[in-house]
């Protein structure tokens, strides 16, 4: 049989594939790919859309222009936040390479603003009521700048502000009693501000108010009811005046720091204020207050120990009269503790030399008798402070709290001898 070189063709359909077939498969391949490309690229781009165009609320926007155009020009640096603000770029706009630098946050969606928190570059000018319409803001802290003029009402308007802060400017006025309204805000900071007026009645209605500073401005009046889980009260150096009364501090178990120094405050400051659960630093010096009256703390879960967690107490430069308070021994972790400058009378408690966490006192300026305590004088101990100034009797002049010298004989004799009834 003749053999032949022919090579096998096979002709199956399942194997057999022509030229013209495989083509049309590359043609669609590329088509495939140029789809998925072409998907990418709009993807891409759209996102790139979303970072360029103006998506920012026109409201709010408004409100911005408002803002830098209350400022006066001249205060408003070329390096500062404001000074980047431009409005011919979208406020929420990003990347920021050349405008809205700092000063601002937008919200997830870039559509809100949500925080201003401006520089302190010295800005000049008042505070637009426009303010209001930045309905999402959670922080507004125009803190260390020269704003002055009255804080518009229309700022009861921010229902979600957390923080609110104006310290150190030029504001001055009343607190607009419409600001009792953030049902969200946290920290309220308005110190070393020019604000005149009494505190809002309705401050207590601010229930997850946790800070408060309303320190060094021109307010008077008495304390209203405050804020029921405030941790720290500030209110020093106004001009705020009567007694410290039980019901304006109903429900505080959370307060732990009271400044209230340099007022007017009167009268006595009696056990309850001691008895707040969580109180830790109070400061009452530089008022009028007359008389103090302290309990033992309440015994700690388990009867053992005290319950209080007080750490610092300055009654200084007051008007308190009688007995130091022979208590104060039982609150262990006394480290501070002041009476100074006072009309206080009889021997320093022996329980006060007891205190081991006490490091620093302050009982100069009063008329104080008798022999300091020996815990107190021990050079085993390091107490810095002052017993000075005072009718006791053999305090060494090798103790430095001896210092400044005792008051001379007649001084106390006169003292002790105006007190004497008439016969």
């Amino acid at each position: 049989m003749p053999h032949t070189n022919s090579k096998i063709k096979t002709n199956h359909p399942i194997f057999s594939i022509s030229e013209s077939q495989t083509t049309n498969m590359q043609n669609l391949s590329f088509l495939y790919l140029t789809i998925i490309s072409l998907s990418l690229i709009l993807f891409y781009s759209t996102n790139n859309i979303i970072l360029v165009q103006a998506l920012t609320s026109p409201s709010d926007i408004a409100a911005l222009k408002a803002l830098k155009a209350s400022i006066k020009p001249g205060s408003i640096p070329a390096w500062s936040c404001l000074g980047s603000w431009n409005f011919t770029t979208d406020p929420c706009s990003l990347p920021r390479r050349s405008s809205f630098l700092c000063g601002l946050t937008c919200t997830p969606d870039s559509t809100r603003i949500n925080q201003i928190t401006l520089d302190p570059a010295g800005y000049s000018g008042t505070l637009t009521p426009l303010i209001s319409q930045l309905t999402q803001l959670i922080t507004l802290d125009l803190s260390e700048n020269n704003f002055f003029g009255s804080i518009p009402s229309s700022i009861s308007s921010l229902s979600n502000l957390q923080t609110l802060s104006f310290r150190s400017n030029y504001f001055s006025g009343p607190i607009p009693s419409s600001i009792t309204t953030l049902k969200s805000l946290q920290s309220l900071d308005f110190s070393h501000n020019s604000l005149s007026g009494s505190l809002p009645n309705s401050m207590n209605s601010l229930t997850t108010l946790r800070r408060l500073d309303l320190s060094f401005n021109n307010l008077t009046g008495s304390i209203p009811k405050l804020p029921p889980n405030l941790h720290e009260l500030a209110i020093k150096a106004n001009s705020l005046n009567g007694p410290l009364q039980e019901q304006n501090f109903e429900g505080m178990n959370q307060l732990e720091v009271v400044e209230l120094s340099k007022n007017a405050l009167t009268g006595t400051v009696e056990s309850w204020f001691f008895s707040l659960p969580s109180l830790q630093q109070v400061n009452l010096a530089n008022n009028t207050i007359t008389g103090v009256q302290i309990s033992r703390p309440r015994a700690a879960r388990g009867g053992t120990g005290s319950s209080s967690n007080l750490v610092s107490l300055d009654l200084g430069f007051n008007r308190i009269q009688g007995y130091a308070p022979a208590n104060l021994s039982a609150f262990p972790a006394l480290s501070f503790l002041s009476i100074r400058h006072n009309a206080l009378r009889g021997a320093i408690p022996p329980g006060y030399g007891q205190i081991k966490s006490l490091t620093r006192v302050f009982l100069d300026g009063n008329f104080l008798t008798g022999k300091p305590p020996p815990g107190l004088i021990a050079t085993s101990r390091e107490i810095y402070g002052s017993l000075g100034d005072n009718c006791l009797n053999s305090c060494p002049n090798s103790s430095y709290l001896c210092w400044p010298a005792q008051k001379p004989i007649s001084v106390c004799k006169q003292a002790y001898y105006r007190d004497r009834p008439t016969p």
